[in-house]
Formats: structure tokens, C-alpha cells, sequence
């Protein structure tokens, strides 16, 4: 099996930091043509650099709540490499919800930004996958991974939005996984736990009874870091996985073993 993306072509959205520039990164220096998308351009730029013709990294700043930007980000990478074979929805946003409170509307954006942004772009970018497959006869057409997260089982009030989008994202892949097969289009998530990001480095600095507080919770007595997750991505992109499709690959040093209640948030 090859683990190889060597010339294919990503998305990876909520790219301007954290685990999505990761991700982009790595997906990068395997050899992929990447399209970086964020909604803060600026940080974009910061971190990958201006759109140039030279390199395999290009960047695409935009609200992907807004049906244009995703079409014009679709437009962008057909653009600069011609194919689209790897979308990664890795933008995510976490906010706390006041449960009992009626007007909080931290569910509803979360919704939106976590579930409804990640399917319209599915939707858009598997619509030219199976243009492209058309002049292909056999193997795989495309690969659309989601991040989750192990929120998604584990029960902790204030973070009720967060859980549901995570949860919602997992049954989308599910359901478009079995719509997609036929046209051979692989759907598949990776639901994690605390990965060692730019800002939990920062908060476990400030507050280091959080990283023991993980430790302690996380069977393998650690937490992840980046390129374990990185590595994850490229199994799941790359012809190595091609049987898999509608799963939710858990990452998480086997923290949802343990009692999902007395599992730490963060």
C-alpha cells in the first residue's frame, strides 16, 4: 500500500494556525500541492506566505460561511493546480455554552461555522472530484477527511455547542461516505483529543494543573503532538486507506476509555 500524496492537490481550511497549519504543512512537504484557506488572511500570509508560482503552497483568505467564498476558494485551487484530490475540514471554533440559558446562541454558531461550512465545501469540492473522475476508470477519485473531537462523546455542560457540532460532524461523514461511494469519493474523520497546538502549549504554560490534569485522564500519559495527527491525515488521503470509508479514527491516548464525566474539557 502507498502512503504516498507526492502531485495530489489539498484544501485544508482553518489553515492559518493550530493543527490546520499543520496539517498543510506536512500534507506539503509530502509532496502535495496545498491550498491554505482561513478567514484571517493576514495570519495566512504570516504563516505560509504571499500566492506566488513558485512552490507547492498557495493561500486563500474568506469567510466559508458564505456560499461565493466556497465556490470562489473551489474556483482558486482549480486555478493554481488544476485538481482538487484532498479536501481537509479542519477549520473548527470552540466557544462555551451557558446550557439553561435560552438566548445563548453559541450552539447555533457553532453549528454553522463546525458542521454547515464543512459540508457546503464537501458538497462543492466532491462535485468537481467527480468531474475529474469521469476520465478515470478505476481507483480512488478523492478523499474528504473531517476533524472532530472526542467532545463528541464526552459529556461536559459548558462545552454543550462545541459537543453537538463535533457529534454532527461525525454523522455527515457517515452519511456522505455511503452518498459518495458509488462515485468514489472517500469520507472519512478524525476525532482527537488534547493535541499539543500552539494555544494549549500556551495555556498549559499558564496553567500547568491542566497538562497534569490531561495526563492524568489520557491512558498513554501524555498528549499528542502535532505530527501524530499530521500522519493520520495522510493515511486517510493517501491510497493506503483506500478501503476505508464513513469512519471516525479515534486519536486520543485512549481518553474515552475512561469515565467520559471525570474527563477533563480541555
Amino acid at each position: 500500500m502507498s502512503f504516498s500524496i507526492q502531485g495530489k492537490t489539498a484544501i485544508v481550511t482553518g489553515s492559518a494556525d493550530g493543527i490546520g497549519l499543520s496539517i498543510a504543512r506536512h500534507l506539503a512537504d509530502k509532496g502535495a500541492n496545498v491550498m491554505c484557506a482561513d478567514a484571517n488572511e493576514k495570519s495566512l500570509i504570516e504563516q505560509v506566505g504571499e500566492n506566488s508560482e513558485e512552490g507547492n503552497m498557495r493561500v486563500f483568505g474568506g469567510d466559508l460561511r458564505q456560499r461565493l467564498t466556497i465556490a470562489n476558494l473551489v474556483s482558486a485551487t482549480i486555478d493554481a493546480f488544476d485538481q482538487v484530490d484532498i479536501l481537509v475540514n479542519a477549520s473548527r471554533q470552540l466557544l462555551p455554552t451557558d446550557a439553561l440559558n435560552p438566548d445563548d446562541t453559541s450552539v447555533m454558531t457553532l453549528l454553522e461555522q463546525n458542521l454547515m461550512t464543512a459540508l457546503q465545501l464537501s458538497q462543492q469540492v466532491a462535485k468537481r472530484m467527480i468531474k475529474q473522475g469521469k476520465a478515470q476508470e478505476q481507483g480512488q477519485v478523492g478523499s474528504i477527511i473531517n476533524l472532530s473531537s472526542i467532545a463528541a462523546r464526552q459529556i461536559q455542560p459548558e462545552l454543550m455547542g462545541y459537543s453537538i457540532a463535533a457529534a454532527a460532524v461525525q454523522q455527515m461523514t457517515r452519511s456522505l461516505a455511503l452518498a459518495l461511494a458509488p462515485k468514489r469519493i472517500r469520507v472519512n474523520a478524525l476525532s482527537f483529543g488534547s493535541v499539543m497546538s500552539g494555544s494549549l502549549r500556551a495555556s498549559v504554560a499558564e496553567n500547568r494543573e491542566w497538562r497534569e490534569d490531561i495526563r492524568d485522564h489520557t491512558p498513554l500519559g501524555r498528549i499528542a503532538a502535532p505530527n501524530e495527527l499530521c500522519e493520520a491525515v495522510q493515511f486517510l488521503a493517501a491510497e493506503s486507506s483506500g478501503f476505508m470509508t464513513g469512519e471516525v479514527m479515534v486519536i486520543d491516548g485512549g481518553r474515552t476509555l475512561l469515565d467520559a464525566v471525570t474527563a477533563p474539557a480541555h
